[in-house]
């Protein structure tokens, strides 16, 4: 390179991964982000390499975990027969909406409508019983003492209450018919969408049989059940304690679609984790979703992204980072005119930044450009870059260069 202002091609870190970033950092430090050149090389010795860099802030942000869940329905119910007999119409349309109470099935109810017939027939007859044998005990009653024994009437009262008897019997018997008949219509218990009917008409239908005739499922709310180690959660329970996780005013979650599509209603936590599995050594939770457009189906499999609460640390763009295979997470600083491989301790991510708690401080030069075959300890010069809104690293502009730049145009206009 053999000017500043033909700064060779700038690596384009992956694009949108830093809108969070763009508001923290200073991105006009300008000079300030340059640093002097080091000692000019002797005889023979190598050019200091020139490398992009960009000061990094600091900020307090969320801290999420993203974990895979399965949708559960808000409630379902199979729709079986409380009585036997014949369908005689399917009363709903299959994939719409029902309210609760909706008919969905009828049965031929010309028999147990006979059975009522006789039940109430039944019930008559025990009513005129009632009251021959409560004239009956009035009679005696009156003529107690003057050619009634008392035997007679304490037999009349008798015959009085097995009437009595009768008659309750026989109400019972026609509030069942009653009931069998009512039933012959098959209604829906919950609001929800009604699933293909599984018979047809004239099919023979038996009561509490096994085999239901169709489901109906309500989508909105919709639950959604995932996992979390236990290991995990004693973790961030202890950096709530240490005060290193600030707790936020309630745990919130968003859901991702297969898509990538973030669903635009949030949820919150229903069930928290009261259980550890003994296989698996994970904790369920589940939490709830607003469903209005039915986007989420029972069985589905989704992406939960959970805030956990609130850290305060440096914010590390994750393009010019790597990760050793020892797991450590590294970058390259500008420290003295010379690049150093620093180790950085992360807790999280935000927008595709590290949140980064050891290693990196507020204001510290990161290299975002020259990564290639640079080395710990190697002689650098530095260029003040910045990353777009695109995600794309580009070099600063000098304020006199943006200023004139400005100029021109309306100095052509005039």
């Amino acid at each position: 390179m053999t000017d500043r202002t033909r700064f060779r091609h700038l690596m384009s870190i992956r694009r949108g991964a830093f809108p969070m970033l763009a508001t923290v950092l200073a991105l006009g430090a300008g000079p300030a982000a340059a640093q002097a050149p080091g000692p000019a090389p002797g005889p023979g010795a190598q050019a200091p390499r020139e490398v992009g860099v960009m000061p990094l802030g600091r900020a307090t942000v969320p801290v999420t975990v993203t974990l895979p869940g399965r949708a559960v329905a808000y409630q379902e119910t199979a729709i079986r027969p409380q009585v036997g007999g014949e369908i005689v119409e399917i009363a709903y349309q299959p994939g719409r909406q029902v309210k609760a109470g909706t008919v969905l099935f009828r049965l031929d109810a010309d028999q147990l409508s006979a059975t009522l017939s006789a039940a109430e027939a039944a019930v008559t007859s025990a009513e005129a019983a009632v009251e021959g044998a409560s004239a009956t005990v009035a009679r005696y009653d009156r003529l107690s003492g003057t050619g009634v024994s008392r035997a007679e009437l304490e037999s009349a009262q008798v015959a009085l209450a097995n009437a009595r008897a009768a008659l309750s019997r026989a109400e019972a018997e026609r509030e069942l018919a009653q009931l069998a008949v009512d039933r012959t219509a098959i209604r829906s218990p919950i609001d929800g969408i009604a699933d293909i009917a599984r018979v047809s008409v004239g099919d023979l239908v038996t009561a509490n049989q096994a085999d239901p005739l169709t489901t109906v499922t309500q989508l909105d709310p919709i639950y959604v059940d995932v996992t979390e180690s236990r290991a995990t959660v004693l973790r961030n329970r202890e950096r709530h304690v240490q005060g290193t996780l600030i707790r936020s005013t309630g745990p919130e979650a968003q859901l991702i679609l297969e898509t990538g599509q973030v669903h635009p209603q949030p949820g919150q936590i229903v069930a928290p984790g009261r259980q550890v599995s003994p296989t698996t050594g994970t904790v369920p939770f589940r939490w709830q979703f607003p469903n209005p457009d039915r986007l989420i189906l029972p069985g589905q499999f989704i992406r939960v992204r959970m805030t956990i609460g609130q850290v305060e640390g440096v914010l590390v763009p994750q393009g010019p980072t790597r990760r050793a295979a020892t797991g450590q997470l590294t970058a390259f600083f500008a420290r003295d005119g010379v690049a150093e491989e620093v180790v950085l301790t992360e807790v999280g991510t935000h927008e595709g930044n590290w949140i980064v708690t050891e290693g990196a401080a507020e204001g510290d030069l990161l290299i975002l450009d020259g990564l290639t075959n640079l080395n710990h300890g190697q002689a650098i010069t530095t260029i003040p870059v910045t990353i777009d809104a695109e995600g794309v690293v580009r070099e600063v502009e000098p304020a006199g260069t943006a200023a004139a730049a400005a100029a021109t145009p309306a100095a052509a206009a005039n």
